[in-house]
């Protein structure tokens, strides 16, 4: 959520960075109401210095042994005013809410301006393999290998869903596993399990509710969410808190399932793992003091990146244009990985810097020092990887003319074999 300080302040930077994500929000009408909120809240505070001064007057009058009928009358008016002066306030407050929670983050000044067709490739690493056989794709090759089965997937729970079997199995183990390793003893985060489930308040406070209800699996008897990303549940993990300036940074992983309902997706992505509505996922998070988070970011690139070179996977990294960015990003990098039988890039990793946005959300804050004031910590997270497209990416770019896969040398200890056949 941006600070209503800086919308009253610079109503035009706003206009300018939801206009930028193509994010339509009446900013004039929440400055109307914000004019009209401190109105009556002074109004209100001159009613109650006023019946304050009305109560002492009566209590005079009592004493003296004076008719005080006519304050007490007075006195009751005043309490009318107040009562309406406190509703009226009350409901410009949510209509002042009901227009803020749906203003993006402001997109950092480093972001390229524009949709998608104006992100902007930063580096890539390792060579795009070549082959003298056709490559089969990952929906074709999994089934004939028997490592994924979406028939009976489909079966269990509908389209969009896929069952591991043996080697597949194992390879999403050993992904995991591998990945957790790295960040924690390589990257030095703190490994956290958390709940797959989780309230409302916890989907807002990282920004997804309430503009991506309609993608979200929603537990209605119990208002819980199915978390669609472990950046829910692990970044709320201190809201509501207030921070030591030692204790930052704040590096934690995850690994969890994400439920997504992809609403509306529909074409060639929903063929084999490309668009499923349960993955697998690692997630990195950090919360950091507002000075360092850019600095940060891209080392959360690098942390990321370092996965998909010990995978030995040709990648690409992006900087997200405007129009690209979630709804509660400053600035966005996506990774993206080769894929030879799609003959295109697929996107295995965001790495977003939120700033403060999550945070005032969320309450989340931190002291400098002791009586110092409070401030707005930074968050960050990452995927490290999301493991559907990270598996199509091993079994296209490893795949041989005999039809197996060999298994990148970092999994063979974790998978205790060589090569998928």
């Amino acid at each position: 959520m941006l600070d209503l300080r800086l919308i009253r302040e610079h109503p035009e930077k706003v206009k300018a960075g939801t206009a930028a994500q193509n994010v339509d929000v009446d900013i004039d009408r929440l400055l109307l109401l914000d004019e009209e909120r401190r109105q009556y809240i002074q109004k209100g505070d001159e009613l109650k210095a006023e019946r304050n001064k009305a109560s002492a007057a009566i209590g005079k009058a009592k004493k003296a042994g004076e008719d005080a009928s006519e304050a007490i009358a007075a006195m009751k008016q005043v309490n009318d005013d107040i009562k309406v002066t406190d509703d009226t306030l009350k409901d410009i407050l949510e209509k002042m809410r009901d227009i803020q929670i749906k203003i993006p983050n402001l997109p950092h000044p480093t972001v390229p301006v524009g949709g998608e067709e104006n992100n902007i490739q930063v580096r890539t690493w390792g060579e795009i393999p070549t082959y003298n056989f056709e490559v089969e794709n990952h929906a074709d090759l999994g089934p004939r290998l028997g490592i994924l089965d979406f028939d009976r997937g489909a079966r269990l729970s509908g389209s969009n869903f896929v069952t591991f079997r043996g080697a597949g199995a194992a390879l999403e183990r050993a992904l995991i596993s591998f990945m957790i390793d790295m960040h924690v003893e390589k990257h030095g985060y703190t490994e956290v399990s958390v709940p797959f489930l989780v309230r409302r308040e916890m989907m807002f406070g990282t920004g997804q509710l309430p503009k991506m209800e309609d993608d979200m699996y929603h537990v209605t008897e119990d208002d819980l969410f199915l978390i669609p990303t472990a950046e829910v549940p692990v970044t709320n993990l201190h809201r509501e808190e207030m921070l030591t300036m030692e204790s930052l940074p704040t590096k934690y992983v995850a690994y969890t399932p994400c439920f997504r309902r992809e609403a509306g997706s529909y074409g060639a992505d929903t063929r084999g793992l490309m668009r499923i509505h349960q993955f697998d996922k690692v997630e990195m998070v950090n919360l950091v003091d507002p000075e360092t988070s850019y600095e940060v970011l891209e080392m959360l690139v690098n942390e990321a990146e370092d996965v998909l070179k010990a995978l030995e996977l040709p990648y690409r990294v992006l900087t997200l244009a405007t129009g690209d960015l979630s709804f509660a990003a400053a600035k966005c990098y996506d990774l993206e990985v080769w894929a030879p039988a799609q003959d295109r890039w697929l996107e295995v990793s965001s790495c977003s810097n939120f700033e403060d946005f999550q945070a005032r959300r969320m309450n989340m804050r931190f002291r400098r020092e002791k009586g110092a004031k409070p401030e707005f910590i930074h968050t960050l997270n990452g995927s490290g990887l999301a493991l559907p497209r990270t598996v199509i990416a091993i079994l296209e770019n490893y795949q041989t003319d005999e039809g197996t896969v060999i298994v990148p040398e970092v999994l063979r200890k974790y998978m205790g074999t060589n090569i998928i056949k």
